[in-house]
C-alpha cells in the first residue's frame, strides 16, 4: 500500500475542528470546500498543526492510527478528531501555515509573520471580524494586538481563551464624511444593521477611551470577498499572538494567479 504523509489540520472556518488527513494542504482545501458532500459551498480557512503536537484533550494518536483509507494508492481524506472547544486546546506554538480557500477551491498558503509595527496607528476605529470560536463583528479603538489581548484576557461577557480574527478594510473617515454630507449612512458590510453600525462608529470616534462596540452578533465573512480583508489574520492568546500577512494584490496576481483570479475577478 502506498504511503501517504499524515497531517493535522485545524479548521477555523466555517466550523471549528481538528482533523487528521493524508491529503496535502492544497488537496485538503479543495476537498473540504468543493469535494465534500458535507460542506459544499463557501469559504474555508484552516491551519496546519505540528504533527507532533499532543494535548490530553485530544485522542490524536488513536485517530492518526485510523487515518488510512484501507485502499491501496488512495489517501484518507479526513478523520475528525474533535469538533468542540478545539482552538482553546491548541498551543499557538504548534500552529503553522494558514490556508485561505475560495468558494471554488483555490488555496492560498500564508506563512507566519512577526512584523506588527505597521498596525500601531492610534486614534483609529477598526472593524474586526471574530472568526473562531466567536463570530461577532466588532468595532474597536484598539489596535490588532491589544484587541486580541482584550478579547482573551479582559472581556468576560464576550471573550474567549483564544481568538482567531481579521480586520475589514473599511475607510471609517470616509464613512463619517458621507454621514455628515447626507445625514444618512449605508453600512459597507453586508447584512449589518446601518443604524447600529452608525451608532457604534460615532460612539467610538467620540470617545477614544472606549474599547469595543459590537456591530453584529453574526459573521459576514461568507458574504464578503477576501479582497475586503485588511492586512491579514491574527490569532491571540493573551500577549502571545500569531499574524499571517495577506500579500498585496499585485503580488497575488503575479505569484498566486488562480487564487487571485478567483478573488479579484
Amino acid at each position: 500500500m502506498a504511503e501517504f504523509k499524515k497531517h493535522l489540520y485545524l479548521i477555523l472556518y466555517p466550523n471549528e475542528a481538528l482533523v487528521a488527513s493524508q491529503l496535502e494542504p492544497d488537496e485538503f482545501g479543495k476537498h473540504y470546500s468543493v469535494g465534500s458532500p458535507k460542506h459544499f459551498k463557501g469559504k474555508v480557512i484552516f491551519a496546519e498543526v505540528d504533527i507532533n503536537y499532543r494535548n490530553d484533550y485530544f485522542q490524536i494518536d488513536e485517530y492518526l492510527k485510523r487515518t488510512d483509507s484501507g485502499v491501496p494508492g488512495v489517501p484518507k481524506k479526513t478523520k475528525f478528531i474533535k469538533s468542540y472547544r478545539v482552538l482553546e486546546h491548541v498551543d499557538l506554538d504548534a500552529i503553522k501555515e494558514l490556508y485561505l480557500v475560495t468558494v471554488d477551491g483555490m488555496v492560498l498558503g500564508l506563512p507566519k509573520s512577526e512584523d506588527f509595527s505597521i498596525f500601531h496607528q492610534p486614534k483609529r476605529v477598526r472593524i474586526y471580524q471574530e472568526i473562531c470560536p466567536l463570530q461577532l463583528v466588532v468595532a474597536s479603538n484598539l489596535d490588532p494586538e491589544k484587541f486580541g489581548y482584550y478579547i482573551t484576557r479582559e472581556s468576560v461577557s464576550k471573550g474567549a481563551p483564544k481568538i482567531f480574527y481579521t480586520q475589514y478594510d473599511v475607510d471609517i473617515e470616509e464613512v463619517l464624511k458621507m454621514k455628515d454630507a447626507t445625514d444618512r449612512m449605508a453600512t459597507p458590510l453586508p447584512n449589518v444593521n446601518p443604524t447600529n453600525f452608525t451608532q457604534a462608529i460615532l460612539e467610538l470616534a467620540g470617545d477614544p477611551t472606549k474599547r469595543t462596540k459590537t456591530i453584529s452578533l453574526d459573521e459576514v465573512l461568507d458574504e464578503i470577498s477576501y479582497a475586503k480583508i485588511k492586512h491579514g489574520f491574527w490569532m491571540a492568546d493573551g500577549e502571545k499572538i500569531i499574524f499571517w500577512a495577506l500579500p498585496p494584490e499585485n503580488e497575488l496576481e503575479e505569484h498566486h494567479y488562480l487564487w487571485w483570479k478567483s478573488v479579484y475577478r
